[in-house]
């Protein structure tokens, strides 16, 4: 089998290069956004400015580029890889566009609670159906930012989060001859550090809140960025498809995390039924409505949960794997 002879070879380059050149592209992303009054978080200028949201992506455009072009002399100077074999390790050529279908289907059915509560509960499917949300947001620079080049939230977003975290830095590893276990768990951590600044972003635009609740809110951060990247990172090495990842980043953003307790189809604070009704037919309906959608969602979404761990695996299958090996045989 040619990936475990592969894997057998000698490091191509030192693990620690492709620990320190992923520490680098991680500063190198992060370090601009604090270089200029138009990126740098302040409670003056609101991060919705077009003028803010400009500045940041001609940022993270830097960056990227910068760090592409590093990647590519190691893999072609060090790797020896040709120009063909570094798109492959990139994730960029081949695109299979059936892997990429059945990657967002893994993530839908993961998602399967969520999409039942947006789509039916609350009557999204018509707009998903049209496409008119879809088009209104990625219209706007702030629904450009969010769901494609940077985050709302986080100052980045899906395609250049998912070429530094995992076209870059897993190739390195890769050339390292790190196993598949410690390039899924490993370099995701990279991935969660560089969301670390933002504890001081927060502080910054969030003075009263209590530095405990700060942190937390951090560590919670760090926590749910590294198990996403976890997931990125074995999709990433089972189907080489960098289409993939990106897709299913923007998916998770549309979705945010799913509810885990709470009624669903009311909203937070307001009395089941309408206002006055006591225990009338329509009242006791609507009641009765909520707590069925509220069982169904449970239920899809412990369905769905179990679903995506019994198609982890068939789903990923490609014969663009890159040269890893995730299972001993």
């Amino acid at each position: 089998m040619s990936n475990v002879s592969s894997a057998q070879k000698p490091p191509v380059i030192a693990p620690s290069t492709a620990a320190t050149l992923s520490v680098l592209f991680t500063v190198i992303y992060v370090v601009p956004f604090y270089l200029s009054a138009a990126t740098r978080p302040s409670l003056e200028l609101s991060r919705d400015a077009p003028s803010s949201i400009r500045a940041r992506i001609r940022a993270v455009t830097f960056s990227s580029v910068v760090s592409l072009a590093l990647t590519v002399y190691v893999l072609h100077h060090y790797g020896n890889a040709s120009p063909k074999e570094v798109l492959k390790l990139l994730g960029v050529w081949p695109v299979s566009l059936v892997d990429t279908a059945k990657t967002i289907l893994l993530v839908a059915i993961l998602f399967a609670g969520p999409l039942f509560e947006a789509g039916i509960v609350e009557g999204g499917l018509k707009y998903w159906i049209r496409g008119t949300r879809a088009y209104e947001t990625l219209s706007s620079w702030i629904g450009y930012r969010n769901l494609v080049v940077v985050c709302q939230h986080h100052s980045r977003g899906p395609v250049t989060e998912e070429l530094i975290w995992r076209s870059l830095v897993i190739p390195l590893h890769i050339l390292a001859r790190f196993s598949g276990k410690q390039i899924i768990f490993l370099t995701p951590l990279y991935f969660g550090i560089a969301h670390a600044h933002h504890l001081y972003e927060f502080r910054l635009t969030h003075p009263r809140t209590p530095m405990f609740m700060a942190i937390l809110r951090s560590v919670f951060q760090f926590a749910y960025t590294s198990l996403f990247g976890f997931f990125a990172a074995f999709v990433f090495l089972r189907t080489g498809n960098l289409l993939s990842i990106i897709l299913a980043h923007s998916f998770c953003n549309v979705m945010g995390l799913p509810r885990f307790w709470g009624r669903v189809g009311v909203e937070a604070g307001v009395p089941v039924g309408p206002t006055g009704l006591g225990k009338d037919d329509e009242g006791q309906g609507s009641q009765s409505k909520s707590v069925a959608w509220t069982a169904a969602y449970y239920v899809i979404l412990v369905a769905g949960a179990v679903g995506f761990y019994l198609f982890l695996f068939p789903l990923t299958g490609s014969s663009y794997a890159l040269p890893v090996v995730l299972i001993e045989e």
